[in-house]
């Protein structure tokens, strides 16, 4: 035997019977790895049967509403007005006052909300001041819309004495999704980048030129996006409605803001009450569901047409 071969069977007896610390900490990412595949994937899994019960229970509540408004949801139920006889009721005078009291809400919400954010950032100096209104907006968004009610009824229905008007509901609303609207809009402003800002600055533009050509275009999307969330909140309350004292048999089409109304949630909310004593009001509460969510379909789809169109200008 030579010499490399003894020397290479001395390596081989001498081998150490432990893999080297290398090969131990390859193998112990190894095993992270395959943890955290098998976790991505348990994550998926429940994540997707998470959306899908909760597309079921759409569907059956969809299927359920739209079954029990076969019969009575015709071209008569829309423009007739409301009565005590199932049969011969109608809610022409409920949609004509959800949509007046939703042309109160919309202006006084986005100027109003739109007007705060700007200047909190874009004016108000950064600080306690600042942080202390911020977060007080963000707990409003979170109070029960019964208060605003209460609210609602202390402030516009008896110091201003409007009562249970259009103007008084629209007012209420307002001031329910209003801390919505000025999230979300603060949340635009400041994803907008500086340099836009800087670039309009150097152009010789003044502040309120550059927040009103520059800002407010590259942050309409998000601001529109959380419109459309408040404006839908606004037409699907009932609680505020309720606490601020608006009837549920007006045979009197509103005119004007300052006229007694009723409003779709508020009519889906006693017909089914009623129900207890007359079967037939489910019926009429299905057909008045349907065209509720006909109204947020055509407002959400409006406005997200109007959103992309600026997201694919800006």
């Amino acid at each position: 035997m030579n010499f490399k071969a003894e020397v290479l069977e001395k390596k081989i007896i001498n081998k150490p019977k432990y893999p080297r610390k290398s090969e131990a900490i390859y193998n112990t990412e190894a095993g992270r790895i395959q943890k955290r595949i098998i976790l991505d994937k348990a994550a998926k899994i429940l994540f997707l049967l998470s959306t899908l019960f909760a597309l079921l229970v759409l569907a059956i509540l969809i299927f359920r509403i739209g079954h029990q408004s076969v019969g009575w949801l015709s071209l008569k139920f829309l423009k007739g007005n409301l009565s005590i006889f199932p049969e011969k009721a109608g809610i022409y005078g409920v949609i004509i006052g959800s949509i007046r009291l939703m042309a109160v809400v919309a202006p006084v919400t986005i100027i109003l909300g739109v007007a705060t954010a700007i200047y909190l950032e874009e004016y108000a100096s950064k600080g306690k001041l600042q942080a202390f209104i911020n977060t007080n907006i963000s707990n409003l968004a979170g109070v029960p819309s019964v208060i605003f009610g209460l609210l609602g009824l202390t402030v516009f229905g008896r110091l201003l004495n409007l009562g249970s008007s259009i103007l008084a509901g629209g007012l209420t609303m307002s001031l329910l999704v209003l801390p919505i609207v000025v999230v979300a809009s603060q949340e635009a402003i400041r994803a907008v980048p500086g340099f836009l800002r800087d670039a309009s600055y150097a152009m010789g533009a003044s502040k309120w030129a550059t927040i009103r050509t520059v800002v407010l275009p590259v942050a309409l999307p998000g601001i529109l996006t959380g419109s459309i969330l408040a404006l839908s909140r606004a037409i699907g309350e009932t609680a505020p409605l309720v606490v601020l004292g608006i009837p549920t048999l007006i045979l009197k089409i509103p005119t004007s803001i300052m006229d007694d109304f009723t409003a779709l949630p508020i009519q889906i909310y006693y017909w089914t009450l009623d129900t207890v004593l007359t079967a037939e009001y489910a019926n009429l509460a299905a057909a008045t569901i349907i065209v509720l969510l006909v109204m947020l379909f055509l407002m959400n789809s409006t406005a997200i047409f109007i959103r992309n169109k600026f997201q694919k200008r800006y």
